[in-house]
């Protein structure tokens, strides 16, 4: 190898040396930029933004014919558990349980329902897929009442405040969020309308045949396959429809608020 070429050989190295630090120190800077702006929800706005935007593209795509797919019993998985967030009480009793449904039309107080009261309305069964964000997944029979058979026994209110609710011709006339609490209120979920009225979203009260146990979220969890895991909330204990896009725990943690699949 001449000089001439082991010279041109060292500068070149020079300059990659010098060019791989300037992106290195710019890739610091900019992550440390971007770790540095002000939170939006627990997420530094740039992230937040980027968020939102896989948000509205989730949201265009999305159907009540968009339908998650359905399986045999012959692939249902074992069951698994996550996080108890917001049942942390040992000495739960299932059976003091009401449901809280908060802003139904035309009514002026909250309506108390019992698990009786739930068991009246049309039941369905189905076994889907839960995907949780941690990246497995279960493969479930829920048994309970679809959110739009429950919304149409107590409606949520129109947008309009003059026609009366119909929740299967005019959703969209409906007011636009689904608000889910535990009990104790330590674990809540946000949910859009058109998420919580899907032919698939069910009020659950069982698993795979069997009552629902309580650290599977006794005496009725939600189940929407349409959702991550997160949620899936377990004990439902307050239901309010609302106009207002509603707190949801995962995305005060920097989650996406809307966490569709």
């Amino acid at each position: 190898m001449s000089d001439d070429v082991r010279l041109e050989m060292r500068r070149m190295s020079r300059r990659s040396f010098v060019w791989a630090g300037i992106a290195a120190l710019g890739a610091y800077g900019g992550v440390r930029w971007l770790a540095s702006r002000q939170e939006d929800l627990g997420t530094p706005w740039p992230f937040r933004r980027a968020l939102d935007a896989n948000e509205g593209l989730a949201m265009d795509y999305f159907g009540p014919q968009r339908l998650a797919p359905t399986f045999s019993k012959s692939a249902i998985t074992e069951l698994r558990l996550n996080e108890i967030i917001g049942m942390e009480e040992e000495d739960y009793d299932p059976s003091q349980w009401t449901l809280t449904v908060n802003n139904v039309y035309g009514k002026d107080e909250p309506v108390q329902l019992t698990l009786e009261d739930i068991k009246k309305l049309p039941v369905t069964t189905q076994i889907t897929e839960m995907c949780c964000i941690e990246g497995w997944s279960i493969i479930v029979e829920w048994k309970g009442v679809r959110m739009i058979d429950f919304a149409e026994k107590y409606p949520p209110a129109p947008r309009s405040g003059e026609d009366p609710p119909d929740v299967h011709k005019k959703p969209e006339n409906l007011v636009r969020f689904v608000s889910m609490l535990t009990p104790n209120e330590g674990y809540y979920v946000g949910l859009d309308m058109a998420s919580a009225l899907h032919p698939q979203t069910l009020l659950c009260y069982e698993m795979n045949g069997e009552p629902l146990s309580l650290e599977h979220g006794a005496p009725l969890r939600l189940a929407i396959p349409v959702k991550y895991g997160v949620k899936n909330l377990k004990r439902i204990g307050v239901i309010t429809y609302t106009d207002t896009k509603p707190a949801d725990y995962w995305a005060e943690q920097g989650y996406d608020w809307y966490a569709g699949l």
